[in-house]
């Protein structure tokens, strides 16, 4: 009994509704039209596996550094951890685990792709420990991490990538980052004690997204104007800029904290229809299109 709820616990500190942000390894293999391609669709789906691995392990050592905030914000204090439902040293030892496992399975599909773990994971722990209280450099580092995420699943699967592709995630992420700190010190002021937001104002905030979100268009727009596999995925911009849109409109409606981007792209049917759309209409257009 006592096993079976441990592995219940410690799989929530895993935080699997986060992996979502993973989808991100198989952006190259979408766009360089490999996807047709199994053996390359399995080595993205085993680096997809081992990035979950490595970012739960962050997570884990997240809780672990934040433990003593997180009994005292309303929504957090019933994480496993901050509950004392399962011990630090159980956690930082399950953390290792997962970290040395994601490492090892990334040097045996290829060394590129360990390096890109072994980045990611040390970017993570300087995020966690330390970059997160640092204004500016907090949602430069998570964009980071999502472009660390590209190119290992580039590297993962033996292609090259795009720099608009490049270009594109990094501001996509920062514009989803930033969008996230708005929500919180708008909503969060009450209960929520992450010392950065000290420092931020949603002035501030909302000049950045002005810099930010025109730049993902755009970018996205040169990417799909440059794109060597058809043009035509240039048709696929009015479903970006939907979805980008969509996600300000269900930003500006919120009245509480959560966990960002994941909790409100699984909750909202909007971006669920445009996720989709520009799935089957992105796929359509790289197999047929020329």
């Amino acid at each position: 009994m006592w096993v079976k709820h441990t592995i219940v616990e410690i799989f929530i500190s895993m935080r699997p509704k986060q992996w979502t942000k993973n989808f991100f390894i198989f952006a190259a293999l979408i766009f360089v039209k490999d996807f047709l391609d199994s053996q390359k669709v399995l080595f993205a789906v085993e680096a997809f596996v081992l990035f979950c691995f490595a970012s739960s392990a962050v997570y884990i050592m997240n809780d672990v550094a934040d433990i003593k905030n997180d009994r005292e914000r309303p929504t957090k204090k019933y994480r496993p951890l901050a509950a004392g439902k399962i011990s630090p040293s159980f956690a930082i030892f399950f953390a290792v685990i997962l970290a040395v496992v994601a490492s090892l399975g990334g040097w045996f599909l290829n060394t590129s792709f360990f390096w890109a773990v072994i980045a990611y994971l040390v970017l993570q722990l300087l995020y966690s420990f330390w970059l997160k209280r640092i204004v500016i450099i907090d949602v430069l580092a998570i964009a980071l991490g999502f472009v660390i995420r590209v190119i290992a699943g580039a590297v993962a699967i033996g292609v090259s990538f795009s720099v608009w592709l490049i270009l594109c995630t990094f501001f996509l992420a920062l514009f989803l980052a930033i969008s996230k700190r708005h929500n919180e010190l708008l909503h969060g002021a009450s209960g929520f004690s992450r010392g950065v937001l000290q420092d931020y104002s949603l002035e501030f905030l909302n000049q950045m997204n002005m810099v930010v979100l025109p730049s993902t268009i755009i970018t996205y727009a040169f990417y799909t104007f440059s794109s060597e596999h058809s043009r035509w995925l240039m048709v696929t911009i009015p479903i970006v800029v939907y979805g980008l849109f969509r996600y300000l409109f269900i930003t500006d409606k919120k009245r509480i904290v959560d966990n960002g981007p994941s909790d409100d792209i699984l909750g909202d049917v909007g971006i669920q229809i445009a996720v989709f759309v520009w799935i089957i209409v992105s796929g359509i257009i790289l197999i047929y299109g020329k």
